[in-house]
């Protein structure tokens, strides 16, 4: 079956952090070399999706299974070789106009992997002129209008989105555009209740709503520091406890603990999670804070995956690789490229961040202004955006 509508918001949350997916050269490659055990459930089910849809590629029932499959192992591992898997998977309506509704959601996520976000929106647009009630559509078309903070658009989704899915998708869902909007604390308020009433969710959804909690309690100005990071980590925690693997999860959590100077609880919480290039990110820089003896060779095979990406032509790395090329590389004029780069493109609150800490290093303000532009325009409260702005503004 196809993934609910709060599990495709997850992944569209977690995809700008992936690089471009691998995509096989021929439809007989090998590509089933993968990080599964034999004895994993998830194996067996992609194995039995796979045999299904090579008996008939032109199956769009088929096709759109084991794409979805792919995808919901994408979100989980962090591995974008998944995505392509997914694309090669739909590969007979990859170029088509007349194309089954399932399938045309399901090529606009993996258009939006690779930052093709028109073209994904065209997509899910066609789906709902077609199917108004596509819970999925509506909420990819959410995500990727939060992705670009084109607020207004986002809200309108998310209000469609949150008439066809149960009340905790719903609050979920508007509690992290009221975190954006200068209402984390309504926000905060408003999942934390929804949490408590259904308190029996799809643990997918839990964990998606917990994780949205935890980042509406850090973006908080109406209460102290401490009292912030307290509520954060109770949520994140409450989250980890699901036990289900996720990548975005990890890597808030572990950006969490950075923020917070616990670098060395980021190690043992990663150290397994190297093959997802954002894990692996926040592993190398967690290294660095303690002078743990990886981090030298963590800090080599990013570098080789990084240039490995720009070989082949792929520029939906540039927010990593600019967090990377500033805090292990030192290398603050070419961060703040990647950074202005990036910050085109998409502009979530990451985005955001990294450029006015590269703005910051080079000292130039002027470098910031669409981020500040935007911090007045929205009302955001995020306490650590506003103490970055107020470094800016100091400059001479």
């Amino acid at each position: 079956m196809f993934r609910s509508a709060t599990v495709c918001i997850i992944a569209a949350c977690a995809a700008a952090v992936w690089a471009e997916p691998y995509r096989p050269a021929a439809d007989d490659q090998i590509v089933e070399h993968l990080p599964l055990r034999a004895d994993d459930r998830a194996a067996r089910e992609l194995a039995q999706l796979r045999a299904q849809w090579r008996r008939n590629p032109a199956d769009a029932t088929a096709a759109a299974r084991l794409a979805a499959a792919y995808i919901d192992q994408a979100g989980a591992a962090g591995d974008p070789r998944y995505v392509g898997y997914a694309q090669a998977a739909l590969q007979a309506w990859w170029a088509a106009s007349d194309v089954p509704p399932p399938i045309r959601v399901l090529r606009a996520i993996v258009l939006q992997y690779d930052h093709r976000f028109d073209a994904a929106l065209a997509d899910l647009d066609a789906t709902l002129a077609a199917d108004p009630d596509n819970a999925q559509a509506w909420s990819w078309k959410t995500a990727i209008h939060l992705v670009r903070t084109e607020m207004p658009a986002a809200t309108a989704a998310c209000e469609q989105l949150a008439e066809r899915v149960s009340a905790l998708a719903g609050a979920a869902c508007r509690a992290q555009i009221d975190a954006l909007s200068g209402r984390a604390g309504a926000a905060a308020t408003a999942l934390r209740a929804a949490l408590q009433v259904d308190v029996n969710a799809d643990p997918a959804l839990r964990l998606w709503a917990l994780t949205r909690l935890a980042e509406a309690e850090e973006r908080r100005a109406d209460l102290p520091a401490a009292e912030r990071a307290a509520n954060a980590e109770r949520a994140y925690r409450e989250a980890l406890a699901l036990q289900r693997p996720d990548v975005y999860l990890l890597a808030a959590y572990a950006d969490f603990l950075l923020d917070q100077g616990r670098a060395p609880e980021v190690l043992p919480l990663l150290q397994d999670h190297a093959r997802a290039d954002v894990l692996l990110l926040r592993l190398a820089i967690a290294a660095q804070a303690v002078n743990d003896r990886r981090r030298d060779a963590w800090a080599r095979e990013l570098a080789a995956r990084f240039d490995a990406a720009r070989a082949r032509g792929d520029t939906t790395h540039r927010k990593e690789e600019s967090r990377f090329v500033l805090a292990i590389g030192h290398d603050a004029a070419r961060a703040l490229a990647l950074a202005q780069a990036n910050y085109a493109q998409q502009r979530e609150l990451a985005d955001a961040r990294i450029l006015l800490e590269a703005a910051l290093a080079v000292r130039q303000r002027a470098a910031a202004e669409p981020v500040l532009q935007w911090m007045a325009r929205s009302g955001v409260e995020s306490p650590l955006l506003h103490a970055l702005a107020a470094q800016l503004r100091a400059l001479p």
